[in-house]
């Protein structure tokens, strides 16, 4: 009998039945879809349709094969008829079916009876627990952080302060462009059409102010009112002591900043900090009445920081005696670093060649006199001086010994209405400027006359300043030339910054 004839007998004696074939009963898990039973039967339809057309490929008896080792495959047997087989398995399952009442929609509290399946290791990965939630990366601790925390920071993040104070200290503020022309964009200019710097009064040299002649000296203790200044054709400027304010003269030359305070409400906390921290520890302290009464007004001072001063062969550290325990913890108050941080900063965005002119001549002098450090770390001035109070007023005065074309920093402490006193009175430029507690002034203290405007009775106000002799910067250049004398001044002017410049 051939192939052909053999699959066509096959087919024709075969039992089986379509609609038996259909009837094949839907698992217990898609019996509770009625749409997956759908999907199922249609899916064993086509299945049972392509063994219905070809059933030789179930029965078809093939040839036999041999392997290589000789071994010979049995052929298919085409005596086994599958049908019946099938149909009692489809006819019992129908039965054992028939016995379970199933519900749609499942009734999620009927489930509690049924089995759990049998664990399958391949989906063990469903069990694990869900992945963590990400976490916001949080911000680097700043300085504001520490103050309201009372505490300081720990870890890596103290190493990399150690090496930014480190950096600081040896090469001074990095100011960021950015950071200098959003300052410069918001300040508003103060123009001096009148003034012009390089008319101020300097010694020749010039590593110093010209010293006081005797009509300037005259009524120099006198207590000036806001009025009385007014009456003499001074100008009133008022401000807020946040804004800044650059001093420009005739030659759009910055000479003088009213450089404010950060508009952080940290920093004005600190600057309250600092007052009483410096009031509590003058009470604690007995000046004797030559330290109350000097040439720069009746309170008690003292100076810290490198002097340089006649009949010395280097610049030593001041030696404050009895006061040195005071110069000792004043210098060590967070608070008070804080802001003579700040003053050093501001020196550096609003005048950065002459800032860098300090910084080289730090690192030249530490260089020398690698023993020597300045009062603080991170600021460019060599010199601190703390004016105690109660009410600081100063005389009118300049300081002769600071470098004439450098600045000083002034910083106003207190409990006053900067409306009526404490106001900064600029005498060559005949202005008077309200001055609020915790701001910042910045200007050539030994070239331009400087005193106050008295605060009221029951109010208190003292004064922080920093600044650098001049002295300091003649040992470093060590006397240089003759030539270079007469030259120095022209040339310490044209370190001052423009707003063009800035901007």
């Amino acid at each position: 009998m051939s192939l052909s004839q053999q699959t066509t007998n096959t087919h024709k004696s075969w039992p089986l039945r379509l609609e038996n074939l259909l009837a094949v009963p839907i698992p217990g898990a898609l019996a509770e879809n009625p749409a997956a039973s759908r999907h199922q039967t249609n899916a064993t339809h086509r299945v049972l349709t392509r063994r219905l057309q070809c059933p030789a490929m179930l029965w078809q008896a093939g040839s036999a094969r041999k392997t290589r080792s000789g071994t010979i495959f049995s052929a298919w047997t085409t005596e086994l008829d599958f049908a019946p087989l099938l149909s009692c398995a489809i006819a019992a399952e129908r039965v054992q079916q028939d016995d379970v009442d199933t519900e749609w929609p499942p009734d999620p509290f009927n489930q509690v009876d049924e089995d759990w399946p049998a664990p399958d290791p391949m989906n063990e990965i469903d069990d694990l627990p869900d992945p963590p939630a990400k976490k916001r990366r949080k911000r680097a601790v700043i300085f504001e952080d520490v103050v309201r925390a009372g505490k300081p920071p720990t870890g890596a993040h103290s190493r990399s302060r150690a090496r930014r104070r480190h950096k600081i200290a040896a090469q001074g503020h990095d100011i960021n462009p950015a950071v200098r022309e959003a300052v410069v964009s918001r300040s508003e200019q103060i123009a001096i059409p009148k003034s012009d710097a390089s008319t101020l009064p300097c010694a020749h040299g010039p590593y110093g102010g010209k010293t006081e002649q005797r009509h300037e000296t005259r009524g120099k203790q006198k207590k000036w009112s806001v009025a009385g200044l007014l009456g003499l054709g001074f100008q009133l400027i008022r401000w807020d002591g946040r804004t800044p304010h650059p001093l420009v003269d005739c030659t759009r030359r910055i000479f003088t900043v009213l450089a404010g305070q950060p508009s952080d409400l940290s920093y004005t906390a600190s600057a309250d900090s600092a007052f009483q921290r410096i009031k509590a520890l003058s009470r604690a302290t007995y000046f004797p009445a030559a330290m109350r009464r000097h040439r720069r007004g009746l309170f008690a001072a003292i100076n810290v920081g490198l002097n340089f001063g006649k009949g010395a062969t280097a610049p030593a550290w001041l030696d404050n005696k009895q006061h040195t325990p005071l110069a000792t913890q004043l210098l060590a108050e967070p608070d008070i670093i804080r802001m003579a941080n700040f003053a050093s900063f501001a020196f550096g965005l609003w005048a950065p060649r002459l800032y860098r002119l300090y910084v080289e001549n730090n690192a030249r002098l530490h260089n020398q006199l690698p023993h020597l450090n300045r009062p603080f770390p991170q600021s460019v001035f060599a010199w601190a001086s703390f004016n105690f109070g109660p009410r600081v007023c100063t005389f009118k005065h300049r300081d002769v010994c600071n470098l004439p074309f450098g600045w000083c920093a002034v910083q106003a402490l207190g409990n006053f209405d900067a409306t009526k006193g404490g106001h900064l009175i600029l005498w060559d430029v005949k202005l008077v400027v309200e001055f609020p507690a915790g701001a910042l002034i910045l200007l050539p203290s030994a070239t331009i006359a400087h005193s106050n405007v008295p605060v009221a009775d029951g109010e208190e106000r003292i004064s922080f300043t920093q600044f650098s002799a001049g002295n300091l910067f003649r040992y470093v250049d060590n006397g240089h030339l003759m030539k270079a004398k007469e030259s120095r001044w022209e040339n310490g002017l044209k370190l001052f910054s423009s707003l063009d410049e800035l901007a």
